[in-house]
């Protein structure tokens, strides 16, 4: 299964960044790549439900997915219910920066579902997810922080 990590280092606490990864909903306001996140259950005060739509290279995909929050570890693990792809999971993680700052990471594995063209689109969703995860990280440090060049 294809695996994709990106971390960014982030001048703000981390407090303030695990609020900020918290809030997926606000995610549409502040990343170009994503169309929409919504909430559409809490079954737990630590467990709930999103529905996704982001942009990914010319394309809309779109997921369901249990999110598990823990706070003490300011880390928030997921895996797709429905959507567009075989599998989809990952986490997105806060800790502390070696300068006072935070780290964010975001990681996923995923599975595109078509075993006889995997060897080939494999590495192109790969490079796809990785620059979305990118752009969003980057957004996110934007709100955090302002602009950074």
């Amino acid at each position: 299964m294809p695996h994709v990590e990106v971390e960014l280092r982030i001048a703000a606490p981390v407090a303030d960044s695990w609020a900020a990864v918290m809030d997926v909903e606000s995610y549409p306001h502040v990343m170009d790549n994503v169309r929409a996140v919504r909430i559409t259950a809490t079954t737990a005060p630590d467990t709930r439900t999103t529905a996704w739509s982001v942009d990914l290279k010319g394309s809309v995909l779109e997921w369901t997915e249990s999110e598990r929050l823990d706070h003490a570890a300011m880390r928030f693990d997921f895996h797709q219910l429905s959507g567009d792809l075989t599998d989809f999971s990952g986490y997105w993680g806060v800790r502390h920066g070696d300068d006072g700052g935070s780290v964010v990471t975001l990681s996923v594995d995923f599975e595109i579902g078509i075993p006889l063209l995997a060897d080939m689109l494999n590495p192109v969703a790969a490079k796809a997810l990785r620059d979305n995860a990118h752009q969003m990280l980057t957004a996110l440090e934007q709100r955090l922080v302002g602009s950074t060049g």
